[in-house]
């Protein structure tokens, strides 16, 4: 019998300097754009599971339906997750990803990585595809990047320097100057 396998996706927001939080590590108002959220929202329910850090999450309102793996040290391992049925929290440092996906009950499909800027890191050469929103309007000063390497290099030079290409664009809300890349394996 064939390995089944997961492929990996990431979603993100970004402002024009590369920001998805503000100076305390809070996401603006002004990064959210009501476009941007269907597209998200959409892309997670199409999801097997979404993977994210213990400071992240998606506030959507299908959100507690979704099966998740959350990242933290503060566990040795694996775990159950007290707080909700549906997730499993994951030590890195301790237990592969793919070891957290069995443990979750998900081992083919689609994973949808949503950060924050660590978790998008530890995945870099593991994206089959990484949607990169961008308002390009707007500028988040003194923010928290939204990979690792922001801001001495942009978000771009960091998907390249992975092996990624952007392919097609998407306007998803032209009034605010917001769109979506898809960067695909090259």
């Amino acid at each position: 019998m064939a390995e089944q396998t997961l492929r990996i996706e990431g979603y993100v927001i970004l402002s024009a300097n590369g920001m998805l939080a503000d100076s305390s590590h809070r996401m603006p108002s002004s990064l959210k754009f009501d476009a941007d959220q269907k597209f998200f929202e959409s892309a997670l329910d199409a999801a097997s599971i979404i993977v994210h850090g213990r400071h992240s999450f998606e506030d959507q309102p299908r959100s507690a339906q979704r099966t998740r793996i959350v990242l933290t040290t503060k566990i040795a391992a694996l775990a159950a997750d007290p707080e909700n049925p549906k997730s499993t929290l994951w030590n890195p440092a301790r237990a592969s990803f793919e070891d957290a996906c069995r443990r979750a009950g998900v081992t083919s499909g689609t994973a949808a990585v949503i950060g924050g800027p660590i978790v998008f890191g530890m995945f870099m050469d593991r994206y089959d595809v990484f949607w990169l929103s961008q308002a390009h309007d707007l500028i988040v000063p003194g923010g928290v990047g939204g990979f690792p390497g922001i801001p001495e290099k942009t978000p771009q030079q960091i998907l390249t320097a992975h092996g990624m290409k952007g392919a097609e664009v998407r306007d998803l809300d032209p009034a605010h100057h917001v769109d979506v890349t898809a960067w695909r394996r090259s």
